[in-house]
C-alpha cells in the first residue's frame, strides 16, 4: 500500500505528552499476511488492483475504484469487521485525490469517509475493551500497544482514518478544520500508528505527523504545538523508514522549500531527483500524481530563486 498523498488533516482529544518519547521501531508486531475470507473484500481487492486501469495521466478512472467501492461496502455489513472498513477508506481516499471530482463530489466522499472513520475507530476501541476512541487514544504508548497491537487490522484502521480526516479537512478549509478538532485528533492517530508499527506504509504514522505539522496553521489555543522542526524532524523519519516513497520525499521537499536558501536547494534536489525515476507500477497514478505536483513546486521555486538573485 502506498503513501497517502496531502495529509494535512486536521481534529480533538489527547494532549501530545501522552504520547510523547516514541521512539521509531519501539513496538512492531508481525504484519497482516492472512488472506480474507470474506468473498467480498477479495473481489475489491482485485477491483482495487486494477485501479489504474482506464486513468488519463495521473487521473484515474472511476469505474475501477467503484467496483472495489461497492464490494467492501456489501463486506462492511458484516459486523465489526475491520478489514472492509479500512479497505473501503482507502478506497474512498483513492476516489476522492485521484479521479479528478469536482470540489462538492470530493468532499461528499469525504463527508461518507469520516462517518465511517468515527464507526471503525468505535469498533477497534470496542475490541481493545476500552469506551471509545478518545478513551483508547489517550493510553501511554506501551499500553496502546499491548491493546491494540497485535490486531492486524489495527495500524490500516487508525491510518486510513487519519488519511480521510486529512481530505476532509482540505475539502472543508484548514482553519474550519482545526476548530472542529481535527488537528489534534490527527496528531493522535499518527502517533498511535506509530506506536503500533512506525514502519506501516513506509513511515505513514511520521508522514501524517510530519505533514500536519508543516501544514496545519497555528491559532492560538488550539495548535499551539504545531511546530517547523517537528515536521522536519518527522518528514526526515519518514524518508528514512521508507526512502522509496515518493510522498514522504516530496513532503519533506515542501517543507524545506519554506526554509532557508540552503534548504530550498535541497528541496529542489529532492523533487528534481522524483522526477528522473520511474513511477512504480503497483502505484502508478499515486506517483504520476505526485511527479505532477513535483513538477509545479521547481517551476515556482525556480523562478522564486532566480527572482531573488
Amino acid at each position: 500500500m502506498r503513501p497517502a498523498l496531502s495529509l494535512i488533516a486536521l481534529l480533538a482529544a489527547t494532549p501530545l505528552t501522552a504520547q510523547e518519547g516514541i521512539e521509531p521501531g519501539t513496538h512492531q508486531f508481525p504484519r497482516d499476511t492472512y488472506v480474507s475470507r470474506n468473498p467480498y473484500v477479495v473481489k475489491g481487492d482485485q477491483a482495487y488492483g486494477r485501479r489504474q486501469e482506464g486513468r488519463v495521466g495521473a487521473v484515474a478512472s472511476l469505474r475501477p475504484i467503484s467496483e472495489a467501492i461497492i464490494d467492501y461496502q456489501t463486506a462492511a455489513e458484516a459486523p465489526e469487521n475491520l478489514e472492509a472498513r479500512w479497505k473501503l477508506l482507502r478506497a474512498f481516499y483513492f476516489k476522492g485525490v485521484y479521479t479528478g471530482l469536482d470540489a462538492d463530489s470530493r468532499l461528499a466522499v469525504f463527508v461518507r469517509a469520516r462517518r465511517l472513520s468515527d464507526d471503525s475507530l468505535a469498533i477497534l476501541a470496542k475490541k481493545a475493551g476500552r469506551r471509545d476512541w478518545p478513551d483508547l487514544a489517550g493510553l501511554a504508548p506501551a499500553p496502546l500497544a499491548e491493546a491494540i497491537g497485535r490486531n492486524t487490522d489495527a495500524a490500516p484502521t487508525i491510518f486510513w482514518s487519519a488519511a480521510c480526516l486529512g481530505q476532509w479537512a482540505l475539502s472543508v478549509g484548514k482553519v474550519q478544520a482545526v476548530t472542529a478538532g481535527a488537528a489534534d485528533r490527527i496528531r493522535d492517530q499518527a502517533l498511535a500508528v506509530i506506536t503500533i508499527d512506525p514502519q506501516f506504509e513506509d513511515g505513514g504514522g511520521y508522514r501524517v505527523l510530519g505533514r500536519l505539522h508543516d501544514q496545519a496553521p497555528e491559532i492560538p489555543f488550539l495548535t499551539g504545538w504545531v511546530s517547523r522542526e517537528d515536521a522536519l524532524k518527522y518528514l526526515r523519519l519518514a524518508v528514512s523508514v521508507g526512502h522509496e516513497n515518493f510522498a514522504n520525499r516530496h513532503f519533506l521537499a515542501e517543507a524545506l522549500a519554506r526554509g532557508t536558501p540552503a534548504e530550498l536547494a535541497e528541496a529542489i534536489g529532492i523533487e528534481e531527483k522524483l522526477l528522473r525515476e520511474g513511477p512504480s507500477p503497483q502505484h502508478l497514478v499515486e506517483d504520476l500524481f505526485i511527479q505532477d505536483q513535483a513538477r509545479a513546486n521547481l517551476e515556482k521555486w525556480r523562478k522564486g530563486a532566480k527572482s531573488e538573485s
